[in-house]
């Protein structure tokens, strides 16, 4: 799965670690979603979704190898 976690945080003027302080989680997890090494959960994205202002669909993009 991709995303545009990395585009949609410079859009609200957050950090990593203001994202990640938001939702609950590390830094190092907001990294790594980022770096495509981890999906997150269905909770997970749909926080950052709300924090964003999107939809689920817009920020994370399922592939056809998915």
């Amino acid at each position: 799965m991709k995303n545009n976690l990395k585009v949609e945080r410079a859009i609200n003027n957050l950090t990593q670690e203001e994202l990640a302080k938001a939702i609950g989680v590390s830094r190092q997890t907001i990294n790594a979603i980022e770096a495509n090494k981890y999906v997150p959960s269905t909770l997970l994205a749909l926080k950052i979704a709300r924090i964003c202002k999107k939809p689920v669909e817009e920020i994370f993009i399922l592939e056809e190898t998915d």
